[in-house]
């Protein structure tokens, strides 16, 4: 079992990390994407990124000044949106940090896939994101040939189309009694049950129906093979 899951806007560089970490495997691809997106002036660049004059700023000046050989992190401590919050990796043991480098995938618009110990520098980019050309089209399959299946779904669809396209996936969803999902619920519920499947050493998908975390239980009567259904019962 493959799990992948979506990265984060919200990034940060750890000092004094006591890991051993790797070398992303696309990295020349990215070092390619940089140089472009490097050549780009500041209104093109904001034009593609379509957000704030303060964000687009911050992304321009992160671009130009970056080099893919500093200010390194690695990929499972550089991400601090909520999924990861509630992941909490940093108090991971060292048997789970072998779990997820294992079994864990990180899905990203710059690097492409990542190991969670892939050392990595802050960036801001997009899987949807056109600079101009699509960025789906520039990875193509080649994210989804590094990955084995069985594979479970824990990513957006924005990050999941680009495997999805080219291998089965087995979804996971985290619905609310009345059958909507909640996005931060959802990416909350996302993190924990990584930090489960890590947890308990989790080889086969079979066996996630048992987490039960943030008022989630598996809801058996809506699941099935491809779609697997977690619901949250409202407190009464």
């Amino acid at each position: 079992m493959k799990i992948i899951i979506s990265p984060a806007k919200k990034m940060k560089i750890t000092d004094d990390v006591d890991m051993q970490c790797t070398t992303p495997l696309f990295l020349s691809k990215t070092t390619e994407l940089l140089n472009h997106i490097q050549s780009l002036d500041y209104i093109e660049l904001k034009s593609y990124l379509k957000c704030s004059d303060t964000i687009a700023k911050n992304t321009y000046e992160q671009f130009h000044n970056m080099h893919l050989d500093k200010n390194l992190t690695p990929a499972i401590l550089s991400y601090s949106g909520i999924q990861y919050q509630y992941m909490a990796p940093n108090v991971f043991t060292d048997n789970q940090i072998d779990y997820i480098q294992e079994h864990l995938y990180i899905l990203s618009g710059f690097y492409g896939l990542l190991k969670p110990l892939d050392a990595i520098t802050p960036y801001r980019l997009e899987m949807q994101t056109k600079c101009p050309f699509s960025l789906y089209e520039f990875w193509k399959d080649d994210l989804a040939n590094q990955i084995d299946e069985p594979i479970l779904n824990l990513a957006s669809e924005e990050y999941a189309r680009i495997i999805r396209k080219y291998k089965p996936l087995v979804d996971v969803r985290f619905i609310e009694e009345n059958g909507k999902e909640k996005g931060v619920y959802a990416k909350m519920a996302r993190g924990a049950m990584v930090r489960y499947l890590a947890e308990n050493n989790i080889q086969d998908i079979k066996d996630i129906t048992k987490f039960s975390d943030l008022g989630y239980t598996f809801d058996e009567s809506q699941s099935t093979e491809k779609m697997i259904i977690f619901k949250k019962k409202l407190s009464s």
